[in-house]
């Protein structure tokens, strides 16, 4: 739990701090006196007796007792300071501004781990160091700007990055987004994200939190915990929208070099959030208007009614919406009739809706009120409304402040002329606490994205029951490495998952008495090479005893084959599991299209354990060759439910055996009756 004395301090100290607006510590005692705090602030400076007009004290030993300390002075003067205020002055609450820690040098990461143990010693919290500080409507304990305007039902925004936060506000300020906190954790030493994260879970109290949550992060430490309680949070009725940078080499470099942030697995980090229910967006601009977005009330479905007088704009937003999978749906029929009769003529009703350049006030709210109580197909309205220049716009925005507040569908107003209306656009953002979208395309954008993301998954899901003790029999005493075909036959069984009925054979006459057996089309494929196809170790379609002579004396030669696996031939559409265990996220699950296809097209989902049977549904749903599993020009469909349920079992199987570093099924042949493993390799790294 974060230390109430950090949060809603009675008293505040400053240390360094200056009459020089231009340093940190000087900017710091300016925002903190010109913030809404009540209490008593003390500065500490040894050069001054006065500053900014308050009693500057010249050691922190002078201090009487004090809630919260913010510390704008060398590294190295910290761990001793931190120590005073701790032990001698009652303090809990803790902003190092101060950089020359973790993210410099080993010195630095001493002088953090000893101020960290201090204040863990004491029960009190500490942001940073190394960070712009802290803001709440309580009181301002940063030293960058702009301040926001702050509101109880503004966004808590919660960032790795202090001058990231700088850009992010500065563009949602602009368009109108209030806060109600600003958390710069800086290099996270005793709080970070996750932990913000879990206390706005444990102390959400459903009449007074902020209902909409921002992250923006370089490194994802606790991704367990940021599960838990960002899905914990959005079952509650929050919303959180979340930038992760450094997905890509080049910018995991520049993460690292910025903040000591490791890369992790981007298709990881897409599984968490997406498991979550967190809206993932790639920059500040998306960032600011999916939380805009937030903002307003959710349609509770995916029709939009564009209202524009602009038809250009409206057709880009149509595009946006309709390629995102929304729907623009038409409208028509005598309501529709109606509506078009009471604009002026050359308007349209179909959806778009134009009522065109000389389009009025009164005809806008006409507009939206056929929208909202006569088409019953439209869940949400997009009000595009500019200014060619030739008049103002203080009627048209008055009328859809008016209609937002009364409307039970949710208005999202476009206003584009930032020039041309500038005043007007003030007046709505500032007077009448209202939202702008600038551009339409980022918003339909961000719209879809708020709307395509999913509800939170169950994170004790119900999952297939499997043979635990048999799989664990088999982990627990094998070695490191890639498992026999044995034991990948044994743990497949345990799992319930269907696999073909192979037989290793190292002798010629061995091979000709299994095809005897069991007859022919056969498969024959080198045992003991990783990558079989890659060496020529895989011969399709055996249909004579020649050819099982001639291919077992010219497999068996392979470097490193010690044995031949055969089986019959079987047919299905090629599809492909894996899981692949992750030091931070645990295991994934990735499944799609298989064979040579999952290296070429890449067309695979992915989902952090448990993977439940409706998860793995509602992914195999999303893949792009989803119509081939379908089953196309007459080819024979995969069996979605047992696909479903294989993904499930995989799932089980790692969550059983935490060991298993890789896995691959690959493929597995899919009917409208069966799917079946035919390949599998499975490697254990205890």
């Amino acid at each position: 739990m974060i230390n109430p004395k950090l949060l809603k301090p009675q008293s505040i100290v400053v240390i360094g701090a200056s009459n020089d607006v231009q340093k940190p510590g000087g900017k710091i005692l300016k925002n903190l006196l010109s913030s809404n705090f009540k209490g008593a602030v003390y500065a500490i400076n040894p050069k001054e007796s006065e500053v900014q007009g308050i009693h500057c004290y010249a050691t922190v030993q002078e201090l009487p007792q004090v809630d919260c300390a913010i510390l704008a002075i060398a590294a190295k003067y910290c761990p001793a300071t931190v120590d005073v205020l701790a032990k001698d002055k009652g303090t809990r609450g803790f902003i190092i501004i101060s950089a020359g820690f973790s993210e410099e040098n080993e010195a630095g990461a001493q002088y953090e781990k000893q101020i960290v143990d201090t204040i863990n010693s004491v029960g009190g919290s500490l942001i940073g160091p190394n960070c712009t500080g802290f803001l709440n409507i309580n009181y301002n304990g940063a030293f960058d700007t702009p301040i926001p305007p702050l509101s109880a039902q503004g966004v808590d925004f919660i960032t790795g990055s202090g001058a990231t936060a700088v850009f992010i506000k500065e563009y949602g300020i602009t368009n109108g987004l209030s806060f109600n906190s600003v958390w710069a954790v800086g290099n996270s030493a005793q709080m970070g994200i996750e932990e913000v994260l879990e206390h706005l879970d444990v102390t959400f109290d459903p009449a007074a939190s902020s209902r909409v949550i921002m992250l923006y992060m370089e490194n994802i430490k606790n991704p367990k915990k940021m599960l838990t309680h960002a899905s914990s949070l959005i079952n509650k009725g929050c919303k959180i929208a979340a930038i992760k940078s450094g997905s890509s080499a080049a910018g995991s470099r520049a993460a690292s070099s910025h903040t000591g942030a490791l890369a992790t697995s981007d298709v990881a980090v897409e599984a968490l959030f997406r498991k979550a229910g967190i809206v993932r967006c790639h920059n500040r601009e998306e960032l600011t208007t999916v939380c805009s977005i937030f903002m307003h009330p959710a349609p509770k479905g995916k029709r939009i009614a564009i209202i524009t007088h602009a038809g250009g704009p409206a057709v880009m937003l149509t595009d946006v919406l309709s390629n995102n999978g929304l729907e623009v749906p038409h409208i028509e029929g005598p309501k529709a009739e109606e509506l078009l009769s009471k604009l002026y003529a050359g308007s349209a009703v179909g959806n778009p809706i134009d009522f065109l350049a000389t389009g009025t006030a009164e005809q806008l709210g006409t507009i939206i009120d056929y929208c909202e109580n006569e088409f019953d197909n439209i869940d949400a309205m997009a009000v595009i409304f500019g200014s060619p220049g030739l008049f103002a716009n203080w009627e048209v925005y008055d009328v859809l402040d008016q209609k937002m507040k009364t409307c039970k569908k949710p208005i999202f107003p476009i206003l584009p002329s930032i020039i041309n209306v500038k005043e007007e656009i003030a007046d709505f953002i500032t007077n009448k606490h209202r939202i702008n979208f600038p551009e339409e395309c980022v918003f339909g954008n961000a719209l879809a994205k708020v709307i395509n993301t999913p509800t939170p998954q169950p994170l004790q899901p119900e999952m297939p029951k499997i043979d635990t003790a048999a799989i664990r029999k088999v982990v627990d005493h094998c070695e490191d490495g890639y498992l026999s075909l044995e034991n990948i036959r044994t743990l497949l069984d345990a799992a319930g998952i269907a696999c073909k009925k192979e037989e290793e054979v190292n002798q010629e006459d061995a091979a000709v008495a299994y095809a005897r057996q069991v007859g022919y089309p056969l498969v024959m494929k080198v045992v003991g090479p990783v990558h079989k196809s890659d060496v020529g170790g895989v011969v399709l379609n055996v249909k004579d005893e020649e050819t099982v002579i001639r291919e077992f004396n010219r497999l068996i030669k392979i470097p490193e084959t010690y044995a031949v696996e055969m089986y019959p031939m079987l047919f299905g559409t090629e599809v492909f599991i894996g899981a692949s265990r992750d030091s931070k996220f645990g295991h994934q699950v990735l499944f799609g299209l298989g064979g040579i296809f999952v290296e070429v097209m890449k067309d695979v989902q992915a989902a952090l354990t448990p993977v439940n049977k409706n998860e793995a549904l509602a992914l195999i749903h999303k893949l792009r060759g989803y119509k081939i599993l379908q089953g196309v020009r007459g080819q024979e469909p995969v069996n979605e439910e047992l696909y479903a349920d294989t993904i499930a079992r995989v799932s089980a199987l790692v969550m059983a055996a935490p060991e298993i570093a890789e896995m691959d099924l690959n493929p597995l042949l899919g009917t409208a009756k069966s799917v079946t493993a035919v390949d599998a390799r499975i490697r254990i790294e205890k």
